[in-house]
C-alpha cells in the first residue's frame, strides 16, 4: 500500500509486469477487487486506489465537494502520471466514468481501457432517491455487517470473498460525498466514447440504462460486449465471462508491448 499525492493506493501482483490501474465504484474501495486480483496473480502490476472519500483516502473538504468530480479525476490523472509507463485502465461504475475521462485527458499514458457499466453523467446532481438508497445501505451494513453479508450471499451470485470485501468498504465512505458530491459532470456521453483514441472494451449487462446508445457510437476503437445474466456489477455476477473478455482484450492490446 502506498500513496500518490494524498490518496491511498493498494498494490498487488508483479511489480515488474505492465501496470494496470483499477478504479472502483461508489461506496467501494481499492480492496474491492479480490477475485480479479487473485485470478491475475503475478500477470500484472496492479494499482488499486481508494478514491477520495472512500477506503483509507482523505475525506472531501467543503470546497472539494463543490467540484468533487473534477477532484476525483485529478486524483486518477495524478496516479497515471506518476507511473513510469502507460497503463491499462480498468473502471467500474463511478470508476468507469473517471477512467474514461482520464483516458481522454492522458491518451499517451493509457494503453488500454476497460469499462464495466460506467456511470452515465446527466449534467445534474444525483437523484434524491438514489442518495437515500445509498445512505440506507451504508446504515444497514454499519448496523449489522454479518446480516448484510448473509443477505448478499443469498440474493446474488457473488463469491464470499467479493461480498465480504464489498461490505468491509461501506463503513469507510465519506457520507458528505454521498449527500453532496455525486455530480458526474456534463451530460455528454456518446461523444466521450467517440472521442477516445485508445483501445476500449465496454462490458454491460443486457438491461443497461447507462450504456451509450449503440446507434450513436462510431468509434472503431470501442468494442461493446453485452454479458448475459449480469447486472450493474458484471465482474461479480459473471466473473468467468468478465475475466475471459478482459484477459483476451488485454492480451491482444498489450501483445506488442516489450
Amino acid at each position: 500500500m502506498s500513496s500518490v499525492e494524498s490518496i491511498t493506493v493498494h498494490r498487488y501482483g508483479n511489480p515488474d509486469a505492465l501496470p494496470v490501474v483499477l478504479v472502483h465504484g461508489l461506496t467501494d474501495a481499492g480492496t474491492a477487487w479480490p477475485d480479479l486480483v487473485q485470478h491475475w496473480g503475478d500477470r500484472w502490476d496492479v494499482h488499486a486506489p481508494d478514491l477520495r472519500g472512500h477506503g483509507l483516502s482523505p475525506r472531501f473538504t467543503d470546497d472539494e465537494l463543490a467540484a468533487a468530480s473534477a477532484v476525483l479525476l485529478a486524483d486518477i490523472v495524478a496516479l497515471v502520471d506518476a507511473l513510469p509507463e502507460p497503463v491499462a485502465l480498468v473502471g467500474h461504475s463511478l470508476g468507469g466514468v473517471l477512467a474514461l475521462r482520464a483516458a481522454l485527458a492522458r491518451p499517451g499514458k493509457v494503453r488500454a481501457l476497460v469499462l464495466e457499466d460506467p456511470a452515465k453523467p446527466t449534467g445534474a446532481g444525483a437523484d434524491p432517491g438514489f442518495v437515500a438508497g445509498n445512505e440506507q445501505l451504508l446504515d444497514s451494513v454499519a448496523a449489522d455487517p454479518a446480516a448484510e453479508v448473509a443477505r448478499m450471499l443469498a440474493e446474488t451470485p457473488w463469491s464470499r470473498t467479493e461480498v465480504e470485501a464489498w461490505a468491509t468498504c461501506k463503513p469507510l465512505v465519506d457520507r458528505e460525498y454521498v449527500r453532496r458530491g455525486l455530480h458526474l459532470g456534463g451530460p455528454e456521453w456518446e461523444e466521450l466514447f467517440n472521442t477516445l483514441t485508445v483501445p476500449t472494451l465496454l462490458l454491460v449487462p443486457p438491461d443497461a440504462p447507462m450504456a451509450p446508445r449503440a446507434d450513436a457510437l462510431h468509434n472503431p476503437l470501442v468494442r461493446t460486449v453485452v454479458v448475459p445474466d449480469s447486472g450493474h456489477c458484471v465482474r461479480r455476477d459473471q466473473p468467468a465471462r468478465y475475466q475471459e473478455e478482459v484477459d483476451a482484450f488485454l492480451a491482444r492490446t498489450l501483445a506488442s508491448v516489450p
